[in-house]
């Protein structure tokens, strides 16, 4: 009996220290494993990892550069959503969209304190950049820096930008800027963070510029939105806000992509919506797509986009 308890004994010990080794194992490869998997979702569409400075921060960049001088595509990450003790997100939604693109050029920028840290060995990521200050100032200043970066290492003369959730709203805040930026596209982007944070009850992004007050400079900004609908973390209502705050225009569309959640359904669908074209048209009403909202009508969106069936 005693032979028996003493056996039990060490199995109990020597299983809790294996859940010690192994809380130590993922403790320490946790975010190694984040990056291995950005790693092969990169990989395969041939977009090779580059850090750029961009004080206060270094962002981590996936590029394919095959044309220099030309036009590129970039992708900004969104935040992320779940509870960690990283920013780091687990499923970087605009690396896999970036992946689907088959562009000449098309380059991924993580989100600060994604994958990386701050440019000052002596600085830490402080947890408001994934919060408060989102989009602050020193933010949105390290991608116009990253983007003349690119620029000038590549001759780029223009840029596409594409911005995935809060990633959107980097974009949207980009577009206003920057006059080399083309077209404007998002995905379940958070285009008015007041309207975001008072749906969720979360603390308001007090540090962050909001997209919003940005959109009547983006009147002749070519722009596609495109909103998920089944997205209960950035619903309609807030693409509605930020179109109530856009003055007439004709160069913004946007799309309900019906069976899309925020951070799924997306993927396989982008090179199809990739294709559609990003334009601003002409005032006669004939010549405006049927997927063109009118701001001051804001209650419908007006084209779905549906799965095909899965054969049985």
């Amino acid at each position: 009996m005693k032979i028996n308890k003493f056996i039990d004994s060490l199995s109990i010990k020597a299983g809790f220290l294996a859940i010690l080794a192994l809380g130590g194992c993922i403790g320490t490869t946790y975010p190694y494993m984040r990056t291995e998997t950005a790693q092969r979702i990169a990989a395969p569409a041939w977009m090779i990892k580059r850090d750029i400075s961009a004080a206060p921060f270094i962002l981590r960049a996936y590029e394919r550069i095959h044309e220099r001088g030309s036009v590129a595509n970039i992708y900004i990450e969104g935040e992320n959503s779940e509870i960690s003790l990283t920013s780091t997100p687990f499923n970087p939604v605009a690396l896999h969209l970036a992946s689907k693109d088959k562009s000449e050029n098309v380059i991924y920028i993580a989100r600060p304190c994604q994958y990386t840290g701050m440019l000052s060995v002596t600085d830490k990521c402080n947890s408001s950049y994934s919060n408060e200050a989102s989009f602050s100032e020193d933010a949105i200043e390290a991608y116009n820096t990253a983007l003349d970066d690119i620029a000038n290492r590549y001759n780029i003369k223009t840029f596409n930008v594409i911005g995935y959730s809060g990633g959107g709203a980097i974009a949207t805040l980009l577009a206003a800027k920057r006059s080399d930026i083309v077209s404007l596209r998002t995905v379940a982007g958070i285009l008015d963070h007041n309207a975001y944070t008072t749906l969720h009850g979360s603390p308001a992004m007090t540090k962050s510029i909001n997209p919003l007050i940005e959109a009547a400079s983006l009147t002749k900004m070519p722009q596609y939105h495109f909103i998920g609908g089944r997205d209960n973390i950035v619903p309609p209502t807030i693409i509605h806000s930020f179109m109530q705050s856009m003055p007439p225009t004709n160069c913004i569309q946007t799309m309900l992509v019906q069976e899309a959640k925020h951070s799924t359904g997306w993927v396989d669908k982008w090179p199809e919506l990739l294709e559609l074209p990003v334009s601003c048209y002409n005032s006669s009403p004939n010549n405006i797509p049927s997927t063109t909202m009118t701001p001051t009508m804001p209650q419908n969106l007006p084209q779905t986009v549906r799965e095909k069936p899965i054969k049985p």
